[in-house]
């Protein structure tokens, strides 16, 4: 089922560019890359004897290459052999071979000074599924329910493998790569940010559920990011005219992986987790679209200190958008965006995204759609 997908994120030509390709952990980077460059020299850091030989002879890629006469190359979990760069850098240099670079986590490179090909490498990222890439197989409570994430979405119980998905990011990405010294305590840091998914993170209130420090609470956040199971959507705060929010709020890059984590049981549409979920999806295809069109937008929440919100705001003055699972959208729904409307008028289009089947425009310019239309019009270019 997976493979028959088209993805959305567009790959250069075969030879024509040297590019990191980064992504979680199952979102279907292989199987991509497999697609797009079917003829391509194919390095697989996962199999036991190529990562020992390319950690103990870095040289090796150039001798193989050189048999091959190879003029494109993939190396598939680039981050688990960083010395393998400046190879990689010699290459393009001096024998013009270009190279497709995959991996789940940029931390080690970064980390430990690696050769990042002197910004010659274009970077591009995959995520789980989306809506658009999906087509007529979308159905929304599945991707509530299970997740995003291919072996996520098509699974019959979703359960296990979320399960065993979290396992092995805890073995293979963490501990493994020594990222945290107090793994346990990672661990109990993973369902504590869970339960704050689509919320303003609280580093203190987290810090004191978990039992360490908010500076570590930070660093942690700061490996989920850098490991791409999470993105921060900073508070909008241009030209306040009152006192707004100034924490960032987190989104988990798979509603189905804050499920697992937060035992969350099956979701129904009309609770209160299935709204958070709505919004965590809703995040999901804005920034999936704005990545794989490269349309380069800013994206940003807007909070006003009384509790007043906006759930995203894109490009300052392009457009705002509410988020709320109801079949009947009414007032109560607007306050946000008319509050907005009021502090922001430069802002082009006020949109509310919900379950409500009557598309309509209220009098004061509010646009109430339902969220087809919502992916109608996002992946047609009509928002941004």
């Amino acid at each position: 089922m997976i493979e028959n997908y088209r993805r959305a994120l567009g790959l250069p030509p075969a030879g024509t560019e040297t590019f990191f390709l980064w992504g979680p952990r199952q979102a279907g980077k292989s199987t991509l890359l497999h697609d797009a460059y079917p003829e391509a020299l194919w390095i697989d850091l996962l199999k036991t004897d190529e990562y020992r030989r390319f950690m103990q002879n870095p040289e090796l890629l150039r001798e193989e290459i050189g048999y091959n006469k190879a003029s494109f190359v993939v190396i598939d979990e680039i981050q688990k052999v960083p010395a393998l760069l400046n190879e990689v850098h010699w290459l393009r240099e001096n024998r013009a071979v270009h190279f497709a670079l995959c991996g789940s986590s940029a931390r080690k490179i970064r980390k430990g000074k690696a050769n990042l090909l002197g910004g010659r490498g274009i970077n591009y990222e995959l995520y789980g599924f989306s809506a658009y890439e999906l087509g007529k197989d979308f159905e929304l409570d599945r991707m509530l329910n299970n997740g995003y994430l291919p072996v996520f979405y098509s699974a019959a119980r979703p359960e296990r493998i979320q399960s065993s998905y979290v396992s092995g990011y805890l073995k293979d990405e963490i501990a493994a790569e020594g990222l945290v010294r107090n793994l346990p305590g990672y661990s109990r840091f993973l369902n504590m940010a869970a339960l704050s998914d689509a919320g303003m993170v609280n580093y203190s209130t987290i810090a004191r559920d978990t039992g360490v420090s908010s500076q570590t609470i930070r660093g942690y956040f700061e490996i989920l990011e850098d490991t791409l199971l999470g993105r921060f959507l900073p508070a909008y705060r241009y030209r306040p005219k009152r006192r707004i929010a100034v924490a960032s709020k987190f989104y988990f890059h798979d509603a189905g992986i804050v499920n697992f984590l937060a035992r969350r049981g099956r979701l129904t549409a009309g609770s209160e987790l299935y709204g958070k979920a709505f919004e965590n999806w809703v995040f999901h295809e804005l920034y999936t679209y704005n990545m794989y069109r490269e349309r380069y937008a800013e994206l940003f929440f807007w909070h006003l200190a009384t509790g007043t919100e906006v759930d995203f705001i894109v490009n300052h003055i392009d457009c705002a958008i509410e988020c709320k699972a109801t079949q009947k959208v009414h007032s109560d729904h607007l306050k946000g965006l008319r509050q907005l409307g009021i502090e922001h008028p430069e802002v082009k289009r006020r949109i509310i995204v919900s379950l409500d089947q009557k598309n309509r425009r209220t009098e004061d310019g509010i646009d109430i759609v339902d969220y087809q239309e919502f992916l109608r019009l996002l992946w047609e270019g009509e928002l941004f």
